[in-house]
């Protein structure tokens, strides 16, 4: 099978764990004989400095042609004065919208060996952590409508939040087929107390609950949310909600397994078209110093392989790497405890890499 990957490594550390990536999927390709071809494109501030704008048309339409999208990470302090319209984060929102990347898949998985790196107690984490969030990615307030003006002497903000049915019910759609495919437990996190988005979200997903008979079903308030996630993370399977509410929750999430280097994402169109990515940022304090933390990068093309490419044994192969890395005890700094073996990023790429055959 060949299949056309369009590579954004961006900026800070985004080229270093792109590469190990690369490294993984090109001996994914030789043991299963499939062929990757890779077309790099320049994203954020790496592509303002070349061309003025965070992403150029030319570089939105490869995405748009390929089969699917991995993206390293983008911004960092250089470009925090630029103009909001073209600040290197734009370039993410033109993507997701341009692809029609509405779903976005943020697991949160405790590896065994990482328990003891985990923020939490021992006694609370110690029977692992296994959850997924489904987050709306092109609607609610991050593409409503936003105003400053001035009234009555004085700055006045105005942020809107819009949820239509339909938007609704396709992220609905997904999560419920998601739970149906793991534990069969879903909670849909909302504000139904305070929020009229939330009050039709709820509406929708108890018309589409009623469809999914098998699954535990359960509505969330937000705030409740984020406190159970600390008191009792495991109870958790599948949860889905909007925009800013994932986006929120899942950086959350992340620390429970210690480093946000850990985690990766799938950002899904309602085809087979996605992007994929790890959660953290560019981290400009280490970019270049092949110190960064490549497995949510790597565990990220796994989810690449299982989600666009249906190639589930392949992506398996990707995760059974990396967990008899981690059995080996080899460690990027990140996530180094006693008794570890500390390895740089590329060294880190190699062993996964020679895992896999």
């Amino acid at each position: 099978m060949e299949k056309h990957i369009t590579v954004l490594p961006g900026d800070g550390i985004g080229p270093e764990i792109i590469a190990e990536a690369v490294k993984v999927l090109d001996r994914i390709g030789e043991r299963y004989g499939h062929s990757f071809r890779y077309t790099y494109v320049d994203i954020g501030g790496c592509s303002i400095d070349k061309y003025g704008v965070p992403i150029t048309e030319e570089g939105m339409e490869l995405c748009k042609s390929a089969d699917s999208v991995l993206l390293g990470a983008v911004g960092g302090p250089k470009w925090d004065d630029c103009p909001a319209e073209i600040r290197p984060e734009k370039a993410l929102l033109g993507v997701r919208k341009a692809l029609g990347l509405f779903a976005n898949l943020r697991p949160t998985k405790l590896f065994p060996q990482l328990a003891e790196t985990s923020p939490l107690k021992i006694e609370i984490v110690g029977g692992g952590i296994d959850l997924l969030i489904v987050r709306e990615l092109t609607g609610g307030v991050y593409f409503g409508g936003h105003s400053t003006e001035e009234k009555d002497g004085e700055l006045v903000a105005t942020d809107i939040m819009p949820y239509s049915e339909h938007e609704i019910e396709r992220i609905g759609r997904v999560a419920f087929e998601t739970a149906m495919k793991r534990r069969k437990r879903l909670a849909s996190v909302d504000k139904a107390n305070v929020l009229d988005t939330s009050r039709l979200w709820r509406k929708v997903m108890h018309r589409l609950a009623a469809e999914y008979p098998e699954v535990q079903y359960s509505d969330v308030l937000v705030d409740n949310t984020a406190m159970q996630m600390i008191r009792n993370p495991a109870q958790f399977d599948v949860l889905v909600t909007e925009n800013m509410f994932g986006d929120i929750l899942s950086d959350e999430a992340s620390m429970l397994t210690g480093s946000i280097g850990m985690m990766p994402s799938a950002s899904l169109s309602e085809g087979t078209l996605g992007m994929y990515e790890p959660i953290h940022g560019s981290a400009p304090d280490i970019a270049g110093q092949n110190l960064a933390n490549p497995l949510g990068t790597i565990l990220s093309a796994a989810m690449m392989l299982r989600y666009s490419f249906d190639m589930a044994e392949e992506a398996d192969a990707i995760e059974q790497a990396v967990n008899e890395v981690l059995n080996q005890g080899y460690r990027t700094g990140d996530i180094l405890q006693e008794g570890c073996k500390k390895v740089s990023c590329s060294e880190m790429g190699d062993l996964v890499t020679a895992q896999i055959g």
